[in-house]
């Protein structure tokens, strides 16, 4: 075994120990970045920069439900961009940001894979396809958000 190997399993176990935080937490908080440096033997630049990079990762806790708009192709030749603004203008927030009371995570996401029923949108979980402003304002009501 060579003497630098025994860092090699730390730094590959970063992206992993990421995911668990974040799947814990349902984000990254700033305190934990240090730690992870630690950790992982890499540097508080290396973890913010895998944060930055990697856009599931959340820096803010987020809200109760996730809201995403696919804005793929297919989905923008379908409407996604003015459903996005409907979103938005609904929720009252930017792509990436949480409503002020928690409600609700709005995300622009680059494929849900329901290209056959554009524009698509994923709500908790759930894909949802060929969504208009009405369905998407249905679809938020059904769970008493915004």
């Amino acid at each position: 075994m060579h003497p630098e190997s025994s860092a090699v399993p730390a730094q590959a176990d970063l992206l992993p120990a990421l995911h668990r935080m974040q799947a814990r937490l349902g984000y990254i908080p700033d305190q934990a970045v240090a730690e992870l440096a630690r950790t992982c033997n890499v540097s508080r630049a290396e973890v913010e920069g895998v944060i930055g990079f990697y856009h599931d990762f959340r820096r803010e806790p987020p809200g109760r439900r996730r809201l995403q708009v696919c804005c793929a192709e297919s989905c923008q030749a379908m409407g996604a961009d003015a459903l996005a603004a409907h979103a938005q203008a609904r929720l009252g927030v930017g792509l990436g940001e949480t409503t002020a009371d928690g409600g609700v995570t709005l995300e622009a996401v680059y494929c849900l894979g329901n290209c056959a029923c554009s524009p698509a949108v994923m709500l908790d979980g759930r894909v949802h396809g060929r969504v208009d402003a009405t369905r998407l304002d249905a679809l938020l009501a059904e769970g008493h958000a915004a």
